[in-house]
């Protein structure tokens, strides 16, 4: 089952590239509760923590697609070098801000900059990948499989490492160990030269507006945005249920048995090449995904709660990887870093508005008014989906390759195409 993944890593600096953005991407799941556990400790505010953390979100929301666009013309070196160590100093004058008890404004400063300067390490990953295996679709497919079951990963590993960090160590060592990453993992992600993608030939004429006008890809961020959503009001709900049972401290856990749901199903569904087409996948996926999460709803026990959260959490990564997949198909090769990292930053901000709109509904009406978040963004989701379906399956004369083979059935990777296939012993996979 695991060949798949041992061909695609077998390639010359595959291993090292993708071990090392596993490195440099923890920051994307430990810097956000990182600076709420530190502000809220020191300054005894959950508003200006929520604040805070909210400014970083969104600057980096706004900054990485631009970053990424250089990144395309100039290289990944070339631009990251220097942003990498201006997000480091940003996010060391927020940690010693806070630490000096300064005004709020030098914590927004902080936030600011190391939002704009972080970039997305996860779709300078997947770039490699793009320009070292070229126009293959199924170890493409597998590759995709590879790094979403690694994302997962990292918010397995990041959220709770941050919290032990914050809460049994000191306030700001949930801030200190993602710097640490982000320096070590970036830049030797960046040293590793000869996987590093092709830039834009010199003097060719520069991109003209942004990939978002194309056709699909403001669908895709809407979708991701709505999706982000569900994921941000899905933690919060968790955490105000976990309390109201009287075990708050069991929320990390069913949180990490939603993600290992995700992990599972994403590395199951690498090791099989689809056929159906791959909008088509998504939108699926889409759907399943939004009536597992009904169920959140209906849950009245801890134990009920992870149950079906590792069942729905099957749904999670082959959605994600068909949507990173959808990219491909729907913007030129020359602009994938700046597509990828799109999507990348409208989940981003979906999980900001999910937590809180969910937030502000759990306090008034309790962490069932959260699931109810979730239900309603799920919706949002599907509803986006499926009315642009048309256009999410792009113009195929201009695919820069499939994850799939097109124009063949099969059936998609949601929860329980996955259990089934799990039940065959028949080899799934993952974008």
């Amino acid at each position: 089952m695991l060949q798949p993944y041992r061909d695609v890593l077998s390639r010359p600096g595959a291993v090292a590239f993708s071990a090392s953005g596993v490195l440099a991407r923890l920051p994307m799941s430990m810097v956000g509760i990182g600076i709420v556990l530190m502000v809220s400790s020191l300054y005894g505010s959950y508003a200006l923590a929520g604040a805070v953390s909210a400014v970083y979100v969104v600057s980096q929301a706004i900054c990485s697609p631009q970053l990424s666009r250089l990144v395309d013309r100039h290289g990944q070196a070339r631009i990251m070098n220097p942003s990498v160590a201006i997000a480091a100093f940003g996010l060391v004058w927020l940690i010693v801000s806070a630490l000096a008890g300064a005004p709020a404004g030098f914590l927004f400063v902080g936030a600011v900059v190391t939002g704009a300067s972080i970039g997305s390490f996860g779709s300078l990953v997947r770039a490699r990948w793009a320009s070292l295996l070229g126009d293959d679709a199924h170890r493409m497919h597998t590759a995709y499989s590879l790094e979403s079951a690694l994302d997962e990963l990292v918010f397995v590993v990041g959220p709770v490492v941050a919290t032990l960090l914050a809460t049994g160590v000191a306030p700001t060592a949930g801030l200190v160990v993602p710097l640490i990453a982000m320096l070590a993992g970036g830049y030797w992600f960046l040293s590793l030269r000869s996987t590093e993608p092709p830039s834009a030939p010199v003097g060719s004429p520069r991109p003209r507006g942004s990939v978002l006008a194309r056709p699909g890809m403001i669908v895709l961020a809407i979708v991701f945005v709505a999706m982000g959503s569900i994921f941000g009001a899905t933690d919060v709900s968790t955490v105000a249920f976990a309390d109201e049972s009287g075990s708050k401290g069991l929320a990390g856990a069913i949180l990490a048995v939603f993600a290992l749901g995700s992990l599972i199903s994403g590395l199951l569904y690498g090791t099989r090449q689809w056929k159906r087409p791959l909008y088509l996948r998504f939108a699926n996926g889409m759907v399943l995904l939004a009536v597992g999460v009904c169920a959140f709803f209906f849950v009245h026990s801890l134990a009920a709660l992870a149950a079906v959260m590792f069942v729905v959490g099957f749904a999670i990564a082959p959605t994600l990887i068909n949507g990173n997949g959808l990219v491909q198909e729907l913007v030129p090769r020359s602009r994938l870093t700046e597509g990828l990292t799109w999507v990348g930053t409208s989940l981003g901000v979906g999980v900001s508005i999910g937590s809180s709109v969910a937030g502000a509904r759990i306090d008034a009406a309790g962490s069932h008014a959260g699931f109810l978040v979730v239900v309603v963004a799920a919706a949002c989701a599907v509803v986006a989906t499926l009315a642009a379906l048309r256009t999410l399956r792009g113009d195929p004369t201009e695919h820069v390759h499939d994850s799939v083979e097109p124009g063949s059935p099969s059936s998609t990777g949601g929860a329980a195409v996955a259990a089934c296939e799990i039940a065959e012993s028949v080899d799934p996979s993952r974008p």
